[in-house]
């Protein structure tokens, strides 16, 4: 088959094609497979509770369900639930925003394929802009949504070894420099894969890098405040104009609705609401439809504070746990664990590649992603790409301990015979 350029580009080999054909296998092989790989959140009973109450609700009312189902919202996203959020960033957070600046997508993935290239590729100047990572490993999904080549930038970020088997990635701020060809600079906090929060002092620093370089600062809060709120140390949330925010429905509990919110002044918004008209007409209504009262009681906010965090931290600690005893005698270190579900390995002189790894995990029936699909941007070999794995926690216990005994069992084989 004949494909064209852009054919080619999106239906070659990628990481984050790689991470759900191997979600889509774990689902269809449950019984045989150990998925540590992806990143679907967990079923939180608490949680997929008030969803299926809601859900019942929702068909009960005949104006409601007939509006949800039966009617194109606008490509902007449902304004009842706009309006809600809006109401909520006043109430909770003095945000001066109208619904001029909210609009939604068709999940994060979707909001980061128009960001992108709303501001990287070919200008009519002729040159070719880029998109600033500040800081790698991040997101394995950045890394093919461009439509023109090379449209990423990254740098290595400082590592700070915190104490015998625990570091901290930080940004290099002190070396961190933007050229003309920058248009825009992206973080993600909480940092998918490593659960890195970067602090408010850092967050302000890349602000005010970003506004002095006249370029916009686009923070990925999908595990972020305040919703889901899977965080598990201090840190603050604040927009202003010079900030996209993107947001999400999924990691507190919704994936499938595919519910992606974006912050942003009013002609950022605009541009999105035009793009969602071409390539969506609209979109979807369940997600929406589904928390708006949690929105507008504020409930949401409880919910996640008082069940998702903990839920997420307790599974967290569980794992770092078990993985500390298992490795005893191994030369190992996981990253600071401040938010998200994953767990971010490094072994320092891995004698196999971490795809190596991957592969001989995978015919043991484990599923994890090697680390060298996280380093977007990045375009020098740095041995340490190839060192590092990320392990969710958030499927079953059982699961969790079954997958990290053979993940330690497999690299202590490794480390003794190659």
């Amino acid at each position: 088959m004949s494909l064209s350029k852009f054919g080619k580009r999106f239906t070659e080999h990628a990481g984050i094609v790689q991470l759900m054909d191997d979600l889509c296998e774990a689902m269809a092989n449950q019984d045989s497979i150990l998925m540590l790989g992806g990143g679907n959140p967990a079923h939180i009973p608490a949680v997929q509770q008030f969803f299926q109450e809601r859900m019942q609700r929702l068909a009960m009312d005949p104006v409601e369900f007939a509006h949800t189902i039966g009617d194109y919202d606008l490509p902007q996203g449902d304004m009842r639930f706009i309006n809600a959020l809006v109401n909520f960033f006043h109430r909770n957070y003095g945000w001066n925003i109208s619904s001029e600046n909210i609009a939604l997508t068709a999940g994060s993935q979707s909001a980061f394929f128009l960001l992108f290239n709303m501001f990287a590729g070919e200008y009519s100047e002729g040159i070719n802009k880029k998109i600033l990572l500040p800081m790698t490993p991040e997101y394995i999904g950045y890394s093919d949504v461009g439509l023109s080549d090379h449209c990423l930038t990254a740098y290595r970020p400082v590592i700070d070894i915190l104490d015998d088997h625990v570091f901290k990635y930080r940004p290099d701020l002190e070396n961190l420099t933007i050229d003309s060809n920058v248009s825009a600079m992206c973080v993600s906090r909480p940092t998918n894969p490593t659960g890195n929060v970067l602090t408010d002092t850092e967050i302000d620093s890349l602000y005010k890098i970003a506004k002095a370089s006249g370029i916009p600062l686009i923070i990925d809060n999908a595990y972020g405040m305040p919703f889901p709120n899977i965080v598990f140390t201090e840190a603050n949330i604040y927009w202003d104009e010079n900030i996209i925010l993107c947001m999400s429905l999924s990691k507190f509990g919704l994936p499938g609705t595919r519910t992606g919110i974006v912050i942003a002044r009013p002609e950022i918004i605009t541009s999105i609401a035009k793009m969602n008209a071409i390539f969506n007409l609209a979109l979807g209504s369940f997600g929406p439809a589904l928390v708006l009262d949690l929105v507008n009681s504020d409930e949401i906010m409880s919910v996640c504070n008082n069940v998702i965090q903990p839920f997420y931290k307790q599974k967290a600690l569980r794992a770092l746990d078990l993985f500390h005893q298992e490795l005893q005698g191994v030369e190992y270190y996981i990253h600071k664990v401040e938010g998200a579900f994953f767990l971010w390995l490094w072994f320092p002189g891995l004698p196999v590649s971490c795809e190596e790894l991957y592969k001989r995990l995978k015919e043991r029936g484990v599923l994890i992603v090697p680390g060298h699909y996280f380093f977007p941007g990045l375009d020098d070999d740095w041995i340490h790409k190839h060192e590092c794995i990320r392990v969710s926690y958030a499927m079953h216990d059982s699961i969790v301990e079954q997958g990290i005994k053979l993940i330690v069992e497999e690299v202590k084989k490794i480390y003794c015979n190659g």
